[in-house]
């Protein structure tokens, strides 16, 4: 759906006006007459009955119930509630570790029928290539798709190396394919405000563009603030608090409210209730979901569910789902049920579980009583194979070689999941290696994209609690290189050839063994098994990691093992080069700071 390329102007056919003007008149029959539900007003914010009438992909007529009656095929939503179809504002289809097929299969259902697509993981593994198959991916999916070109590729360069790289040029390029609908999240965030030449050109390579430049601002407050939407960013998904999500309305950012940090959203709930009103600049994204998530518990509809399920207004949930996200989009043809407007429709039940049992996407019935009416078309993904450009390991890459005679080190340790700081521990040297000091965890990463070496880079987290086993993943923001956490070497090793034999994907070892094993041989991100496969593979990964490690919500949690590499973000992060520090422009191929 999303490579009709000419949308919103499909809408202007003259032959379709004439069709859809006629019905409107009650001098021709509908194609499709919904009737007996209560409509949600996006505009107006009331719940009313309505019946509506649609002609080929756009509504014609909403008008009063039961006054009219000729269509060629007549819906019942009696008992149900109409609404517009949900919009994700910003997302990655592989955070969930599927094909788009079957992410489309598992979401339209559920009554998301638009989504915004960051494809920036498959731009890091396989550059230009990666985001073309995206496009190809989601040609004739019956989900809207509105792919973004991926701007920080890698996300901190210089201080980490990915499997492509992006500049000025190649985001012109990008901006160029009539598929593209804007510049996806900006994270080199210090780059953009100190005016990096690269970043620079990059941001003016989307301004030239006309198209939407998209941000990722967390912890910028005042002058940066100012200094990063001044430079073209024009939205934000990286809220951290209450104030911050004040600060950033205040500023007049686009709100892009997302599900993946599910702790914050009842204090955003109370932040607007008690505003009394829902600006028009809020709408919601998931960002990332995970496969056994979306499995169970669905991608946008479950973002609604629980703000409601926290005190949101129901009304309020779908129209920053559908109206504002619009808006927002400069998509005029989507997001309201009104006549002239294009047929994205969904009848809920409910306005609490929210459970679809109708779904219309661009005038066609796509999905019923939660299942799809044929299965979404499938790319090839051939080309997405053959990623993994090294070699197995061993257990002494997993260790921190010392020259010298000293039998003690300093060494700088990474303090903290998700807000990082720099901290230094002393360690004890064994048979010429560090010897992890107590209270510290491992993290290695190794470049896999066969452009630098594929040596692991071994560093030391405090905070990470007390490990007895290991975890390896190919999923590690942004980069995607082989990142290994643990308490011994011998179990890293075990857990990253069990990874890297499978051409990508997670691992989990401890006692000397292999514990469970995620494959995902496309661009070690996906995998192309059906849904409940990858969601039950996934979850095993999850209830293994549960055994060998105690998290510490909200920050040391599952979920932090794929950010603890984002190098973009302040503070330090371990990357296949090193400790990096974009805020200080740091970077430690070592974390050895003193032979004592």
């Amino acid at each position: 759906m999303n490579s009709r390329t000419n949308e919103p102007a499909d809408l202007t056919n003259d032959k379709l006006r004439t069709r859809a003007v006629a019905a409107a008149r009650g001098d021709a029959p509908f194609d499709i007459l919904i009737t007996g539900g209560e409509l949600v007003d996006m505009v107006t914010g009331e719940i009313r009955r309505a019946d509506i009438g649609v002609i080929g992909p756009m509504i014609a007529s909403v008008h009063e119930p039961a006054t009219r009656s000729d269509a060629r095929k007549i819906i019942s939503a009696r008992g149900g509630f109409v609404s517009p179809g949900l919009i994700d504002s910003h997302m990655h289809i592989e955070s969930s570790m599927v094909t788009p097929a079957i992410y489309a299969k598992t979401v339209v259902p559920r009554g998301v029928t638009t989504i915004v697509w960051d494809p920036h993981e498959l731009g890091n593994v396989l550059g230009l290539d990666g985001v073309r198959w995206a496009i190809d991916a989601t040609r004739d999916l019956p989900l809207r798709v509105m792919v973004l070109a991926p701007s920080c590729v890698p996300a901190a360069p210089g201080l980490e190396i990915s499997g492509a790289d992006f500049d000025g040029d190649a985001m012109a390029k990008l901006l160029s394919w009539p598929e593209i609908s804007g510049v996806a999240e900006v994270m080199n965030m210090r780059g953009v405000i100190n005016r990096d030449p690269r970043m620079t050109n990059i941001m003016q390579a989307g301004l030239a563009s006309g198209k939407l430049v998209c941000g990722h601002a967390r912890g910028l407050e005042g002058p940066d603030l100012a200094a990063f939407m001044t430079a073209g960013v024009s939205s934000d998904h990286e809220l951290v608090s209450n104030d911050d999500l004040m600060a950033k309305l205040r500023a007049g950012l686009a709100i892009e409210m997302r599900g993946s940090h599910d702790h914050l959203l009842p204090g955003f709930v109370d932040t607007l209730n008690n505003l009394g009103f829902l600006p028009q600049t809020v709408t919601l994204c998931t960002d990332d979901v995970f496969p056994d998530d979306l499995s169970n518990a669905g991608g946008l509809d479950d973002v609604v569910r629980r703000l409601v399920r926290y005190g949101i207004k129901p009304e309020w949930a779908l129209r920053a789902a559908t109206l504002n996200a619009a808006m927002r989009l400069g998509r005029s043809d989507l997001g309201l049920i009104a006549a002239g407007r294009r047929a994205d429709i969904v009848i809920f039940d409910d306005l609490t579980d929210f459970k679809a049992r109708h779904v219309i996407a661009n005038g066609e019935t796509v999905a019923e009583t939660g299942e799809m009416i044929k299965p979404p078309a499938a790319l090839d993904p051939a080309p997405l194979n053959n990623t993994m450009k090294m070699d197995v390991l061993g257990v002494d890459d997993f260790r921190v070689p010392v020259t010298g005679s000293g039998n003690k080190v300093k060494i700088a340790t990474i303090d903290r999941p998700r807000f990082t700081r720099w901290g230094t521990a002393e360690a004890d040297v064994k048979d010429g290696y560090i010897v992890p000091p107590a209270g510290t965890t491992m993290i290695a990463v190794a470049h896999r994209h066969g452009k630098a070496n594929s040596q692991p880079r071994v560093g030391f987290l405090s905070g990470w609690g007390e490990w007895h086993g290991a975890v390896c993943t190919t999923v590690s923001h942004d980069s995607h290189n082989v990142t290994v956490f643990g308490g011994n070497a011998r179990d890293m090793a075990i857990a990253a050839n069990a990874v890297i034999r499978a051409g990508g994907g997670m691992a989990v070892a401890s006692n000397g063994k292999l514990d469970a094993l995620l494959p995902l041989p496309l661009c070690g991100l996906v995998s192309d098994a059906p849904m409940d496969h990858v969601a039950q593979q996934f979850a095993d990964i999850r209830t293994a990691t549960d055994a060998i490690v105690d998290w510490q919500p909200p920050y040391l949690v599952f979920k932090a093992l794929f950010g603890a590499t984002l190098a973009c973000n302040p503070g330090p992060h371990q990357t296949d080069q090193g400790i990096g520090d974009v805020t200080t422009g740091t970077l430690l191929a070592s974390p050895i700071l003193e032979v004592l």
